[in-house]
C-alpha cells in the first residue's frame, strides 16, 4: 500500500484515526495488519451490517483466519442497554479475556458505544479498536472516547470516557448504507462544522445538495432503480466525501484532545443535542407516530438520531437567534439558512414537538446542572456559544 492512500490524522489521548481512500481489498489488509500488532482480539459485530455488506463478511472470514472470537450484536436503540454491556462482559468471561484483551467494534455509533462502554468497566478497562461502518459514526459517534446506553428510556444516561486505541475509518463501508442512514450523520457533519468551519460548512451543504438533486433527478424524475442510483451517487463523490469526513473527524479530534473530560470547549459537540435527545425519548414513548407524513415523506418511519439532530440543529439556532438579539422581531436569519440546507440535503429537520411537550424530558437531560442545562447556541457559522439556561427561560424565548 502507499503511503499517500491513507490520511493519517492524530486524535486524542494516544489514539489516531485513518481514512483509507484505496481499494477495499487493500483497505482490509491494511486493517487486519493493523489489528495483528495486538494480541487476544474480540471483535463484536453489527448483526444486521454482517447481513448486508459484503465487505464486513470478507472481513470476518480475514478475522476467523486469525483466530478472533466473533460475536453479534444487535444495534438498535431498544437494545442499547447496560444489559446488552452485561452480556458482553459475560461472552468475553467465557472466551477467557483478560486484561490485555482488545475489543474490536465493528458497526455503527450504537455498537461502538456499546462496545466502548464494555471496554471501560470490564476488569477496570480493557483497550478497544473502532471500525464505524456509518457515516454518523465515522464523524461523530467513533471518535472522543465517549460511550453510554439508555435507561430508563433516556438517551445515554450511562456511560463512560475511554479513548480507543484506534479508530479506523473506511469510506468504502459506506456504499452499502441505506441512503436514509447515510443522511442521518450527514445531519451529524454539518452540525460539526457549524462548531468549527475552516470553509468546509458550506462545501459540506453544496455536496449534500448535489447529491439530493442527483438523486431526485434520476430516481424521482427518470424512475431509475433507488439502491444502484445511490451507490452509483456514492461512488461519484466518494473523493470529496472522504476529505469532509477527514475534516470533520480532525475537527472533533481537536476540541477532544484540548477538553477530553468535556469541561469546557467539549460541551461544544452537543449542538442541538439537549433537543435531539429530547425528540428521540418522546418518540421511543409515542411509536413514532408523529414523524408519519412527516415533512412531506410518508415513508418516514419515527426518528433516527441523526435526524433528531437535525430538528435540534434548528431549534438551536432559533433559540440562538431568539438569546441573542435585542429585536426579538428580527427575523431567524441563520434558522432560515440551516433549516434550508438541511431541507435541500433531504434531511428532516421540523420538530413535530414543542418545546412544552419536551420540558420534562429535557430537565433530565445529563448535561443539566444546578437546574440549568449547558445550551450550545450557534451565532454563526463557526462561531457557537455555551450558554447555562433553565428550561422554563428556553420555553419563553422560544414561544
Amino acid at each position: 500500500m502507499n503511503p499517500q492512500d491513507i490520511i493519517y490524522q492524530p486524535v486524542p489521548v494516544k489514539s489516531f484515526v485513518i481514512v483509507g481512500k484505496d481499494k477495499i481489498s487493500s483497505a482490509e489488509q491494511y486493517l487486519i495488519g493493523l489489528l495483528l500488532t495486538y494480541k487476544h482480539l474480540y471483535a463484536f459485530i453489527d448483526k444486521q451490517l454482517m447481513m448486508k455488506s459484503q465487505i464486513v463478511r470478507d472481513l470476518a472470514v480475514e478475522l476467523q483466519k486469525i483466530g478472533c472470537p466473533m460475536r453479534a450484536v444487535e444495534a438498535t436503540e431498544e437494545a442499547k442497554t447496560m444489559d446488552s454491556v452485561l452480556d458482553m462482559c459475560s461472552w468475553l468471561m467465557e472466551k477467557g479475556a483478560d486484561r490485555d484483551a482488545v475489543l474490536v467494534a465493528i458497526g455503527g455509533g450504537i455498537t461502538t458505544d456499546m462496545v466502548g462502554f464494555a471496554a471501560g468497566i470490564y476488569k477496570r478497562g480493557v483497550r478497544y479498536v473502532n471500525v464505524p461502518s456509518t457515516l454518523l459514526a465515522q464523524v461523530d459517534a467513533a471518535l472522543g472516547g465517549k460511550s453510554g446506553v439508555n435507561f430508563e428510556k433516556y438517551k445515554n444516561m450511562l456511560g463512560v470516557i475511554r479513548q480507543p486505541s484506534i479508530t479506523f475509518i473506511w469510506p468504502s463501508l459506506l456504499t452499502t448504507l441505506p441512503r436514509r442512514d447515510f443522511l442521518s450523520g450527514a445531519a451529524e457533519m454539518l452540525k460539526t462544522f457549524m462548531i468549527e468551519d475552516n470553509g468546509n460548512y458550506q462545501k459540506t451543504a453544496d455536496l449534500f445538495f448535489d447529491m439530493s438533486s442527483e438523486y431526485s433527478m434520476e430516481v424521482l424524475m427518470n424512475g431509475k432503480d433507488e439502491k444502484k442510483t445511490w451507490a452509483g451517487i456514492m461512488k461519484k463523490h466518494m473523493d470529496t466525501l472522504c476529505e469532509l469526513i477527514g475534516a470533520a473527524a480532525n475537527v472533533k479530534a481537536g476540541v477532544v484532545s484540548r477538553d477530553p473530560l468535556e469541561k469546557e470547549e467539549r460541551r461544544k459537540l452537543n449542538l442541538g443535542h439537549t433537543f435531539a435527545h429530547a425528540i428521540e425519548t418522546l418518540a421511543q414513548r409515542d411509536g413514532g407516530e408523529r414523524f408519519s407524513n412527516h415533512d412531506g415523506a410518508s415513508e418516514i418511519k419515527g426518528v433516527t438520531h441523526g435526524e433528531a439532530v437535525a430538528m435540534g440543529l434548528v431549534m438551536a439556532a432559533r433559540l440562538a437567534d431568539r438569546y441573542f438579539r435585542k429585536d426579538k422581531n428580527d427575523p431567524t436569519e441563520l434558522e432560515a439558512k440551516v433549516s434550508s440546507d438541511l431541507w435541500d440535503a433531504d434531511i428532516p429537520c421540523y420538530c413535530p414537538y414543542t418545546v412544552e411537550e419536551m420540558a420534562e424530558t429535557m430537565k433530565k437531560d445529563k448535561k443539566a446542572e444546578g437546574g440549568k442545562i449547558h445550551f450550545v447556541l450557534p451565532k454563526a457559522v463557526g462561531d457557537v456559544k455555551i450558554v447555562d439556561l433553565t428550561v422554563e427561560e428556553v420555553i419563553r424565548l422560544l414561544k
